[in-house]
């Protein structure tokens, strides 16, 4: 029986999948891609679609399988123990100093894209849409599945316009480089960074025990999200290379919008601003959902404070949605003081994705069966090629899991320390109380 209201049918998923997928990355990551690799960022696109879908597949499985609030560390957590569903939420929610910030800084690119705004502005456009991701997540999941409707709606709309009156059809093949002239060893290093697109896959797993029919929905809201979202990555992906839409952060961020002013004039480029925003908009909202889904699932089973399992009036885990918005606004806080670079930022947050997504892939081995397992297999694969090719920024991850296991590993150890004390107390004690009583009966002999 589901915990919290079933409210989900195939449609509103579908589109929150894709819209989350789409959010933070999609009139900005095809931009980034481009400055890294150039005409070639088309095939990396290409490649992303493919490996991911092994990755989309098992996730697909084990939420119809196992569909629960936890997502992916309770999934990790039912395979591979206890300890291993604990660093795996701990890496997802590690996420915050790094991947939240990075998402409320592409949402300051669309403002930039009408106005001009100093540092501190940037801060307040960040700090408010944080603010009004929790307004929208005391209400119930159907409320944000239309808003990201409407949205997804607004980007293809957008998007099938540029390609439209930019004539895009007509050229698509002489944009696209000849396989021989691509740049190949550049292309794992773009990936990396790439990959940013596609994660929300883990989030939306949170999200399976609110489908009104989770083993038949779930799975299949989340493969047509995915095939959804990489088709317009990789139509928009056409339409920057194909107008150098690319070049420093401040081109790439602004892209969209000074596209869409090309084509369609000063309307154009409110237009895209507007949409752009409301992307991002809407896969933050769906990445604060599901941390605060995550928290509330554990707390609910007894493995945090029991304060962040209620919920309010409309069914909702609100206490634990506090907690990550302000997690959430004291990284942005400090991401801000000391001026991180956005693809940085990126690139860390992926390796904890990652790794996460390589121990779900794992524990999909371990409780699938069948061809499911031998898929599950290719997709741990292709998960441990992509952490490997973020090379230095793994290392952030990789330190956070070892901080992890360490600290466990030292309370284990005084935990077992105070046991042994208190054993050898009682030990002594019942010494103690055999002479006092020996000296008793010889006292009355």
């Amino acid at each position: 029986m589901s915990r919290l209201q079933q409210q989900l049918g195939l449609g509103y998923g579908t589109t929150m999948m894709a819209t989350s997928l789409l959010g933070s990355g999609i009139f900005v990551v095809p931009a980034v891609a481009a400055s890294l690799a150039g005409a070639d960022s088309l095939w990396a696109w290409l490649v992303l679609i493919i490996l991911v879908l092994p990755i989309a597949f098992t996730f697909a499985r084990l939420g119809r399988a196992f569909p629960h609030a936890g997502g992916a560390p309770h999934l990790i957590g039912r395979a591979l123990g206890v300890p291993m569903e604990k660093l795996s939420a701990f890496l997802f929610l590690a996420v915050l100093p790094v991947g939240l910030p990075a998402m409320l800084t592409l949402t300051t690119g669309f403002w930039h894209a009408l106005f001009v705004f100093s540092d501190t502005g940037d801060l307040l456009i960040q700090l408010g849409t944080l603010s009004l991701v929790m307004l929208l997540g005391t209400r119930n999941s159907a409320a944000s599945g239309l808003v990201q409707l409407l949205i997804a709606l607004a980007i293809i709309g957008l998007l099938a316009a540029m390609w439209f009156k930019a004539g895009l059809l007509n050229s698509v093949i002489s944009t696209i480089p000849a396989l021989e002239t691509v740049a190949w060893p550049a292309i794992p290093s773009t990936l990396a960074v790439m990959f940013w697109c596609f994660v929300g896959l883990e989030a939306f797993t949170h999200m399976g025990e609110e489908f009104k029919r989770p083993e038949r929905d779930f799975p299949l809201a989340l493969l047509f999200g995915v095939l959804l979202a990489g088709l317009i990555y990789l139509a928009y992906a056409v339409a920057v290379v194909k107008f150098s839409g690319f070049g420093d952060q401040l081109t790439n961020t602004t892209s969209f919008p000074i596209l869409m002013a090309k084509l369609f004039g000063e309307p154009g480029r409110w237009a895209a601003a507007t949409v752009g925003y409301l992307a991002c908009f809407a896969g933050l909202n769906l990445y604060v959902q599901g941390f605060s889904r995550l928290l509330w699932s554990m707390a609910d089973e007894g493995k945090l404070p029991a304060s962040l399992a209620k919920l309010n009036s409309r069914g909702v885990p609100f206490r634990a949605l506090i907690w990550v918005v302000a997690a959430s606004a004291l990284s942005l806080l400090a991401v801000w003081a000391f001026k991180l670079p956005l693809e940085t930022l990126m690139r860390y947050a992926n390796g904890n994705f990652i790794l996460v997504y390589l121990l779900a892939m794992i524990a999909g081995v371990k409780l699938l069966s069948g061809s499911h397992r031998w898929l599950a297999t290719l997709a741990s694969l292709l998960c441990l090629g992509i952490f490997v090719s973020l090379g230095i920024e793994a290392g952030y991850a990789l330190a956070l899991g070892g901080l992890f296991i360490g600290s466990s590993w030292l309370i284990r150890m005084d935990e077992k320390r105070r046991d042994s004390a208190a054993r050898i107390d009682k030990k002594a004690l019942l010494r103690l109380l055999a002479h006092r009583l020996s000296q008793m009966l010889s006292m009355k002999t």
